[in-house]
């Protein structure tokens, strides 16, 4: 078993609690118009991996991650699920905290050879962050060129799993800060009891570069940075779903 490795961190602060060591997978099948690893899009690239070696360079600075463990990102991890799931399983041995970052776009409820890949994954995944780029189905298709049903399904999912789960959504003016769909994004989570905590990020340009130097088109190369200062009122808006979605909850019991 083998993963392909876009690159590795060894002092990720933002990607779950505590210090974690990250693994960037490659290869993603989405193709949001932020991003800002392109270079992770295709699958056929990366350096070979075992899931061993991985954990013997995480266990080479165990007490460095004391309060952290592994956290494996993209691209998309659930691309490579089968090797995710080896490296977690020889984690949970271990006794190391694990969690993905992943946008759920693999999600496929109707395929039970997945659903059993997956389920077998979500056994030793202590947490998942998953990244919701916009509720309304429309505007996430022309945002990321995939619909978002089954990421919508696939947090339905976990929280039938108890699988405990953060949101993160990017904020980028014009595209993905209309207030009433962040009050919806909101309604939408709040319904779930494993969601525990959301995180509201700015989008910034930082990535124009990697698009040069690939040849890719860069999409919002007119788009400014999201000004930090309105990051805390967009926030508000989606707690505001939230807090309603869970009174409506209440009264209907």
């Amino acid at each position: 078993m083998q993963g392909k490795i876009h690159s590795l961190e060894s002092f990720g602060t933002v990607d779950g609690p505590g210090v974690r060591y990250v693994i960037f997978l490659q290869g993603c099948p989405m193709r949001c118009a932020y991003c800002h690893n392109p270079d992770t899009w295709a699958l056929s690239g990366g350096t070979l991996m075992k899931p061993e070696e991985i954990m013997h360079n995480y266990e080479r600075n165990r007490g460095f991650y004391r309060e952290g463990g592994i956290t494996v990102t993209g691209g998309e991890p659930l691309l490579q699920i089968e090797f995710v799931t080896a490296l977690f399983e020889l984690a949970h041995e271990a006794d190391v905290h694990t969690c993905i970052d992943t946008s759920g776009v693999t999600f496929d409820a109707d395929n039970p050879a997945y659903m059993r890949k997956l389920n077998k994954l979500l056994d030793v995944t202590d947490l998942v962050m998953l990244d919701i780029k916009h509720i309304d189905a429309d505007k996430h298709l022309s945002l990321t060129g995939k619909p978002n049903d089954n990421i919508l399904a696939f947090t339905a999912y976990m929280d039938s799993r108890f699988i405990p789960f953060w949101i993160r959504h990017v904020v980028v003016p014009g595209l993905s800060d209309n207030d009433s769909d962040l009050y919806e994004l909101g309604y939408f989570i709040g319904q779930f009891h494993m969601l525990k905590a959301l995180d509201v990020l700015p989008y910034h340009n930082m990535g124009i570069s990697k698009y040069e130097q690939l040849g890719i088109p860069y999409r919002l190369k007119d788009v400014p940075p999201m000004d930090k200062k309105l990051l805390l009122d967009k926030k508000q808006h989606i707690l505001e779903g939230i807090r309603k979605r869970r009174l409506d909850i209440q009264n209907d019991k």
